[in-house]
């Protein structure tokens, strides 16, 4: 994998936070926002170039729920399941996406790296419940229908 890794990308990015470790969680969301995860050649490179640890690298890269050290698809989609959202059923929106793409609770993106379908406890967007977060763009008053409509059109795209 580490022939994957553009570590010009990682420098560019070690720069614009000036090289300094407490910089750490800013440098590691532009890295996920370019690799879309945290791969595992990162912790050591930062390591070196930072002067911090690996382990407390990886501790930060692992205690935001935010960082993600497996890759994510292309069309990360949010279900949330908030008060406001679970009851006014945002169970079975889930439920529809996970069995049309073969996802469940533990396999949550895509074989192809297409999508990732993950729950989270608030989007923030309640009055809009059952809400949903496509590349963080929020589609409201989903249902299990609407939902596939806009997961077809994602198919649809390329």
């Amino acid at each position: 994998m580490s022939s994957q890794i553009d570590f010009s990308k990682l420098d560019n990015i070690l720069q614009n936070h000036e090289n300094k470790p407490s910089n750490i969680i800013a440098i590691l969301q532009d890295t996920q926002e370019i690799y879309r995860y945290l791969p595992k050649e990162v912790f050591a490179y930062f390591s070196e170039k930072l002067g911090m640890s690996m382990a407390k690298i990886y501790g930060v890269a692992t205690f935001y729920d935010n960082f993600s050290l497996e890759p994510k698809g292309t069309y990360v989609i949010k279900i949330c399941d908030g008060t406001a959202c679970h009851v006014r059923k945002s169970v079975p929106i889930l439920d529809k996406m996970r069995a049309e793409l073969g996802l469940s609770e533990k396999k949550t993106t895509t074989d192809n790296l297409r999508f990732t379908v993950e729950t989270v406890s608030c989007l923030g967007a309640c009055g809009l419940a059952p809400a949903i977060t496509i590349n963080d763009k929020v589609h409201g008053a989903m249902t299990p229908q609407k939902a596939m409509e806009l997961l077809n059109a994602l198919k649809e795209e390329e």
